[in-house]
């Protein structure tokens, strides 16, 4: 077994991995961007390296200066993690020249299975069933429209490099085609160098089933059963869970036979996924699943196979490469209970999941779950960090896992309910909402799930009065404080010749809300809105809430409100910037602009095109209007920039 080993990521994959690496004895470095430096991967790690500035594409995705660290610490081998270089064979050439081990398959089946449509060209020669569509090297508009036209609308465009739903597009007529495909490449470009796309035909009601897949260096493969990611949006994983509901044997031993013969095929070593899209119109049938892809490196979700198989796959991961036979063989691989895994994002579902920054003021998890649940926190952030724009805006995986699926989904509402966030929009109560969904909690779920009820599962509840009044005493600052060292500490209110009251102005989104303040008793305060008087223990002021510069949040299950507190230095900002005018959600860059100054626009036409955490967002006008000025293409923004101001009429 190695002594040293260099993980070549960030954020929560790098922890998972120094954890099983620590249990093993076995010592870990980490190298981080200047916006990493503070993170907790580094923290954790027996050593750490800087590689460069935050920008990927000068740190992370540097292969020489990785390497380089490894080398000068002594590691002896490098663990990509998934995203980044994990799925790069020239890097993986070079950690071998360098007398390094890859902890991952070989360049070779990195190669074979790392375009689409190539994969696509060989499984088929394995006798893995494939999607229709076009998989060639011809990458005209008329050759792809031909091809589309001949496939049958609807068609899905996708990029043949990379994945996580980049470069990709669903195109319901000819008209739009081309469109679509000018956006897929220019996606695709920004996310994976890589312009090419393949066309396949869209299934009507799809699943997304996976297969973990693992083999050696001696030639053994097994699977480790299958996992459902069906539940998407735009083509991104959202929740994923272990088994696949309403799953045969029958289906299961063929899907996963057609696993490890794609396994076989390329002589795979390590973790690795064969992905399936499954045509549930029927059901599940051994006739309707088609080889999409495979990933060549450890999947986000691997903890929800984890969890159903006993298996710590990273452990498997470093044995393999340090030339261990698998320690398992396949019928001592059993399946035990259900498994959800649930992606916590910074992220704004009511703005189209919108990716979004800002410092994790407060960030707390449960620390148990009831009826005897697991349950497993993965996160590569603490509370006072920041959700950076260069990098995935993930910030935690919450893995839950019962005896059965209703016991599995009862226990993942718990634990959502049980995440409390600050700082930062965040999607848990999208995803409290789809695991309440019927049709989730039924099983019936497929890639469109989401997008059919995508306004009811992000219409979030409004601030009722009885919060507000919360939110104003937590803003008074009158909290008995028992056990403090000041003794003046323990008085709540205290005044000498009178009853306290204190004016709190606050602001529910963009509405001020007056409230005045006062004690009630020794240990209740009266808190006086424009609908009534609420009389609260002083025991609410920090019981489920929390205080940040500038804001106070109030959290009542899955569901947090936040109030802004009045700050007259803003508001005095505000009113000197006036005018009508789009901002920047986010720092980004400007990469497309449709429309110029003096031009008069519609209510909802495209403006320009905004690249942000490697998507591209559209920008509309909000209402009918002339512009004024508008930015520069190829602008890089800051956030709150303003990108667009209109004349005033």
């Amino acid at each position: 077994m190695f002594a040293k080993i260099l993980i070549a990521n960030r954020g929560e994959i790098a922890c998972r991995v120094m954890r099983t690496a620590r249990r093993m004895g076995v010592a870990t470095v980490a190298v981080h961007s200047d916006a990493d430096a503070g993170a907790l991967h580094v923290a954790m790690a027996d050593e750490a390296v800087r590689i460069g500035p935050a920008p990927a594409a000068e740190s992370y995705l540097v292969a020489e200066r990785i390497i380089e660290a490894a080398l000068a610490t002594g590691a002896q081998a490098i663990h990509p993690g998934y995203g980044f270089l994990s799925e790069n064979p020239d890097f993986v050439e070079a950690v071998e020249a360098a007398g390094l081990v890859f902890i991952g398959p070989s360049a070779k089946a990195i190669r074979a299975m790392g375009l689409k449509d190539a994969a696509k060209r060989l499984m088929d020669r394995a006798g893995v069933p494939v999607v229709p569509g076009y998989h060639g090297e011809a990458q005209e508009l008329v050759v792809l429209a031909g091809k589309a036209s001949e496939i049958g609308f609807p068609v899905l465009i996708k990029a043949r490099a990379g994945g996580g739903g980049k470069g990709m597009r669903r195109v319901d007529t000819p008209e739009e085609f081309s469109d679509a495909l000018a956006s897929a490449r220019r996606e695709a470009k920004a996310a994976f160098g890589d312009d090419r796309v393949l066309v396949e035909k869209l299934i009507a009601t799809p699943r997304h089933i996976e297969v973990q897949v693992f083999g050696d260096n001696h030639g053994n493969v097994v699977h480790l059963f299958e996992r459902d990611c069906s539940a998407q949006r735009r083509h991104q994983k959202v929740i994923e869970e272990a088994p696949a509901p309403g799953m045969s044997q029958e289906m299961r031993e063929a899907m996963c036979e057609a696993a490890v013969t794609a396994a076989r095929a390329i002589s795979y070593s390590g973790a690795g996924t064969i992905e399936f899209i499954v045509d549930a119109t029927e059901g599940l049938r051994p006739d309707r699943f088609w080889f999409m892809e495979m990933n060549t490196r450890l999947q986000v979700e691997h903890p929800v196979t984890e969890m159903v198989t006993g298996i710590d796959l990273v452990e498997w991961q470093l044995r393999a490469a340090a030339g261990e036979v698998l320690p398992l063989a396949q019928e001592e691989i059993n399946l035990s209970g259900h498994a959800f895994e649930a992606r916590i994002y910074a992220e704004d579902p009511t703005r189209d999941f919108l990716p979004a920054i800002g410092t994790l003021h407060h960030l707390g998890f449960p620390e148990t779950l009831p009826g005897g649940a697991e349950l497993r926190v993965e996160t590569g952030v603490r509370q006072g960090d920041a959700i950076s724009p260069f990098y995935d805006p993930m910030i935690a995986k919450l893995v839950v896992h019962a005896a059965d699926r209703p016991s599995a989904l009862a226990a993942l509402g718990a634990a959502l309910a049980g995440t409390k966030v600050a700082g930062s929009i965040v999607n848990t109560p999208f995803l409290a909402a789809l695991a309440a969904d019927p049709d989730f909690a039924a099983g019936n779920v497929d890639t469109g799930l989401i997008a059919r009820s995508q306004a009811t599962l992000t219409a979030l509840p409004s601030p009722e009065p009885r919060h507000i009044a919360r939110a104003v005493l937590a803003a008074a600052g009158i909290a008995i404080r028992p056990g403090a060292a000041d003794p003046w500490d323990t008085l709540a209110g205290y005044a000498h010749f009178h009853a306290p009251a204190k004016s709190i102005d606050l602001f529910v989104g963009e509405e001020r809300v007056a409230a005045s303040v006062s004690m009630a008793d020794a240990r209740h305060a009266r808190i006086q809105l424009e609908e009534g008087t609420f009389t609260l223990p002083l025991s609410d002021a920090s019981n489920e809430t929390a205080l940040w510069p500038g804001h106070v949040s109030i959290f009542e299950g899955v569901h947090a409100h936040h109030f802004a507190l009045d700050d007259p230095f803003v508001r005095a900002e505000t009113a000197a910037i006036g005018g009508d005018a789009i901002r920047a959600p986010m720092p980004g860059l400007v990469k497309i602009v449709r429309a110029s100054a003096g031009s008069r626009v519609e209510k909802g036409q495209p403006l320009l095109v905004l690249e942000a955490m490697k998507m591209e967002h559209t920008m509309t006008a909000p209402h009918d209007g002339t512009i004024a000025e508008i930015a520069n293409e190829g602008a890089q923004v800051a956030e709150g920039s303003v990108l667009v101001r209109f004349e005033e009429e």
